[in-house]
């Protein structure tokens, strides 16, 4: 056996660091050393607050998820280490794994995809929104010279915007009440808007905000036959709409896509492994480095998911180290 320790939500509001023993991995299995960690605000800061509806428990559960909703449950899902012990071919190597915030850990080996030589380890933490961004582009790909908009420049919306920014003929807008986001746009390579100045007559509008007056505004911006993404999770809160006006008469379309499952335009060709493989891939690209804003040791994990919950710490991608710096 051996020591590590792990974040866990003992209540809600309340996270503390406990020790876990590990133990010594069996046949194809790996010994994982953590070196990062990434919280995933949107949703981490719903499950550390208690705000996880319970028709959601079963879906909301991340791939290693000890406990139950609402606690005590240690969660988590991005996750970049070292394999330790293992497979030959995964000895030494660097690691992304659905794991949460814990210093170390067994899994399946197959349970890991190894990092690309050109992607750093502290960027590898965003695969896993990568996923995501990648799946919402399988569920509702642009054509050829559409106008974009994406409302929520958070972690979700900030990268699917850097992943809009490379197709031919395509322009983007990122769309957020924070002005401050103005310069992640810029490093994006996109442009920026506030909700009122944002451009409208959209062929496509993807919505990450998590409110429901940023989905309302992204009717607003649609154009005719236009479709909105819907990729915001609201907890257990109610979301209300106005249907009236140019969405019947307009032929607007409103479509969910979650990373839960592969989106069904590539579900018969590509797994989830394959999904994920490729956003590590596309993290080759150093524009995302933009979307990390700030780093902690572990140690200070129970209090920095309390001050991003509480909105004390403003923060896209929060990376948590575990080489005691």
């Amino acid at each position: 056996m051996r020591d590590a320790s792990a974040c866990w939500l003992r209540a809600p509001g309340a996270a503390e660091i406990r020790p876990v023993r590990l133990p010594d991995p069996g046949p194809g299995e790996v010994l994982v050393r953590t070196r990062y960690t990434g919280v995933s605000r949107g949703t981490e800061t719903l499950v550390f607050a208690g705000n996880v509806p319970q028709s959601q428990y079963a879906a909301m559960r991340a791939p290693f998820q000890e406990g139950d909703f609402p606690a005590p449950v240690k969660y988590g899902y991005l996750n970049v280490g070292v394999v330790e012990s293992g497979p030959a071919d995964l000895r030494g190597r660097t690691v992304f794994c659905l794991y949460p915030h814990q210093s170390g850990y067994v899994v399946p080996a197959d349970a890991v995809v190894p990092v690309p030589d050109g992607v750093p380890p502290q960027r590898a933490v965003l695969a896993g929104t990568v996923e995501t961004a990648v799946n919402a582009l399988w569920d509702c790909p642009p054509l050829v010279g559409d106008r974009v908009t994406v409302l929520g420049a958070g972690m979700v919306g900030c990268c699917v915007a850097a992943l809009l920014a490379r197709f031919p003929g395509v322009r983007v807008e990122l769309v957020d009440l924070d002005p401050g986001r103005a310069a992640v746009a810029a490093a994006l390579g996109v442009d920026f808007a506030t909700p009122p100045r944002a451009a409208g007559d959209r062929d496509l509008v993807v919505h990450a905000s998590a409110n429901a007056a940023g989905l309302q505004r992204c009717l607003d911006l649609a154009a005719v036959e236009g479709t909105v993404l819907e990729l915001s999770w609201y907890g257990d809160r109610p979301v209300e709409l106005a249907l009236g006006g140019a969405f019947h008469s307009g032929r607007l379309t409103v479509r969910a896509s979650q990373v839960g499952r592969v989106a069904p335009a590539r579900r018969s060709s590509r797994s989830y492994r394959d999904r994920l493989a490729l956003a590590l891939d596309l993290l080759a690209d150093p524009r995302f480095d933009a979307l990390i804003t700030g780093a902690s040791p572990f140690a200070e994990l129970p209090e920095v998911l309390a001050r991003l919950t509480a909105g004390g710490l403003p923060a896209l991608c929060h990376l948590i180290t575990y080489d005691g710096k």
